[in-house]
Formats: structure tokens, C-alpha cells, sequence
């Protein structure tokens, strides 16, 4: 049912009865029944009384609405009952806690595991495991943007400074500058654990990533199209800075270190500040917020590119958080069993 309606709209049963009948026959009753059982959890929220009831979604019924990718994939993007603007709401009434209480289980016996490892390795094994993560992060982040770079050649870039031949120079820098960034969040991430999520911070790790790309350091000035949306980011820079300022309040104060990993992940590829380079620069500082609590950073190494970006394309449109909800804890537990990577100046330390 939450899927059926849109931000904003005010709706009625009979309504919801006419768009869920298009696809399942189902009966006014059940309707009722279920949009109170919708409301009490603050998914809807209630208007007017008798016959005059209405109901709209809240930003906790957005976030949480199912979606099928491949569905809604398959609809021209003009087509798409979505969102084509930013939500000033979203920031505003987004929840403190996205995760349910069997999911933050699931991720932190992960971690406990994880944690439970990093301490018996040596500095050794720590710099060959930190080495491997940051060519797979490398590797698949850039690949995720299109860079065509193999597996195999960004290992070779990385540990041997060699070039793979037939490549353009923009996807080389692109994989070493992922090496770059990732680096710089090491060396500063007790100053991070200190301040938490800055727009500086935001804005040194993207002119990082964006470093010899041709691309335009800090905030940008004018409208940003994104290709297969009609999703518009805003257009004006003081706008786009206070949305940047309220996503880091946001991540600040979340209840839990994988709701403001995820909620950065999500909200500075949604907001889109910079000119390029803004969900490259999400995943980068998704792993400095997860590192901070030394937590697992992600890679992405095992994510099919495709079900990302559509992902993203729903979040955007929709504002459905469930299909990046998805990645973000399969990527989480992927990368509890396959690295050895914790925050520099202690790599057995834990906390």
C-alpha cells in the first residue's frame, strides 16, 4: 500500500481501494484496517474525522515503502510516479534510527565477529589486508561510475604504479585518487571521531576525489542533471549548502553508527553538492563514518552495479530507503567475512 501513494498527497480509502484494485481485487475493509494499522506505526498520518478522513504519508512511511527496482525500472523515467524535486522535508523529520531491531541485530553480531578478528592480527597482516581493501573499494567504486579498469589492472596501478594500456589518464587518476581519499580519511580519522561529519570534511575528501578530473572543487553553483531521472537536484548554492548542513546534523546525532553511515551514503548522493564526484565521495565517507566506531569499511566488491543505481534512482525519485537498506547490509556482512581493515594507529584496537 505505500508504494501506491506519494509524499505530499492526500489520499482516502476509497482512493487506495481504486489504485490497489488496478493490480489485486481486495475489499474496503481490509483497506480501513490496514491503513490503521499503517497510521498507529506513523507510516500515515491521519486528517479529518467520518467521512471526511483523509490520510497522507509521513517521511517515515516514504522511507520505509517497498520498491521493485526491476518494475520500476522498466517505466520511462517521465513516466514514473515520482518526485522530480528535492524534499524539504526529508532531512527535517527523518528518523534517528533506520534500522529494525533484527537488522541492528544481524549487523552487530557481525561486527562483534569482525572485531573478534581484528585482534588477532599482526601489523603485517593489517597492512596487506588494508592494501587489498583499498584496491577493491578502488576498483568497483570507479567501476560503479563506469570506469572500465579490470580488477587485475587496478592491482597493478596500486601496488606497482602501472598504468593499464588502452585506459584515458581520467580513469586512471579516478581509481588513484579513491586510494588518495581513502588514505587521508586514515590519517585524519581521530580528528574525525572528535568533530564527526563536517561540510569541510565533505569538501577536503571530494576535492580529493575529484583531484586532475577537470572537475570543479566545492560547492556548486547552478542545476546538475543526473542521467535516467528526472529527479532535479537544487540549483541554488545557499540552498544546497543548509541541505549539506542538515544531513551533517543529521549523521551527528543518529542512534546508531549504521544509520549515519547509511544516512551519509544516501543523503550526499540525494543532495548532490558538488559538480561531479558525489557518489564517489558518499562511499568514501560512509567508510569514515563506519571506521570511526571501528567498524567494516565497504567495498562494494561483490554489488552488481546495476541494482546500485537503480537503487539510488528510487531513493531520488521515491524516497524509499529499502533497496539501499538492502546493499548496504549485504555489502556490511560481506565485508565482516572477507576483510581486516580498522582505523591506523592501532589495528588490533576496538572499542
Amino acid at each position: 500500500m505505500l508504494e501506491e501513494v506519494t509524499l505530499n498527497e492526500d489520499f482516502s480509502s476509497s482512493d487506495v481501494l481504486d489504485l490497489i484494485n488496478k493490480k489485486q481485487k481486495i475489499s474496503l475493509v481490509t483497506i480501513k484496517r490496514d491503513l490503521d494499522y499503517l497510521t498507529d506505526f506513523e507510516y500515515l498520518k491521519r486528517k479529518g474525522k467520518g467521512r471526511s478522513t483523509v490520510y497522507q504519508k509521513t517521511i517515515k512511511g516514504t522511507l520505509f515503502s517497498p520498491a521493485n527496482l526491476s518494475e520500476y525500472d522498466s517505466v520511462e523515467p517521465d513516466q514514473r510516479r515520482g518526485s522530480d524535486s528535492f524534499n524539504f522535508r526529508l532531512f527535517k523529520e527523518f528518523p534517528l534510527n533506520i534500522f529494525s531491531a533484527d537488522e541492528k541485530n544481524v549487523l552487530n553480531s557481525a561486527t562483534i565477529q569482525y572485531k573478534k578478528k581484528i585482534r588477532k592480527i599482526t601489523p603485517m597482516i593489517h597492512s596487506k589486508e588494508l592494501e587489498r581493501f583499498i584496491i577493491e573499494l578502488s576498483w568497483k567504486s570507479s567501476k560503479i561510475e563506469g570506469n572500465t579498469y579490470t580488477l587485475l589492472d587496478t592491482e597493478r596501478l596500486i601496488r606497482e604504479g602501472i598504468p593499464a594500456k588502452g585506459h584515458s589518464q581520467n580513469e586512471t587518476t579516478m581509481i588513484l585518487n579513491h586510494k588518495k581519499a581513502f588514505s587521508f580519511i586514515l590519517d585524519n580519522i581521530e580528528n574525525f571521531k572528535k568533530r564527526g561529519v563536517t561540510v569541510a570534511f565533505l569538501e577536503k575528501v571530494h576535492e580529493i576525489i575529484i583531484e586532475k578530473l577537470g572537475v570543479s572543487r566545492g560547492i556548486r553553483n547552478g542545476l546538475v542533471g543526473i542521467i535516467g531521472t528526472k529527479y532535479k537536484p537544487l540549483d541554488n548554492r545557499y540552498q544546497v549548502k543548509e541541505a549539506l548542513e542538515s544531513l551533517c546534523q543529521l549523521v551527528n546525532k543518529m542512534e546508531n553508527v549504521y544509520s549515519s553511515a547509511l544516512t551519509l551514503l544516501i543523503g550526499l548522493s540525494y543532495i548532490q553538492p558538488f559538480e561531479d564526484g558525489n557518489k564517489r565521495t558518499a562511499r568514501l565517507l560512509c567508510n569514515a563514518v563506519l571506521l570511526s566506531k571501528n567498524c567494516a569499511p565497504l567495498s562494494y566488491r561483490s554489488i552488481d552495479e546495476d541494482t546500485y543505481k537503480k537503487s539510488i534512482l528510487v531513493f531520488y525519485e521515491k524516497n524509499s530507503l529499502i533497496p539501499m537498506k538492502e546493499i548496504f547490509i549485504e555489502q556490511y556482512i560481506f565485508s565482516t567475512q572477507n576483510y581486516l581493515v580498522n582505523a591506523p594507529s592501532s589495528p588490533a584496537r576496538t572499542s
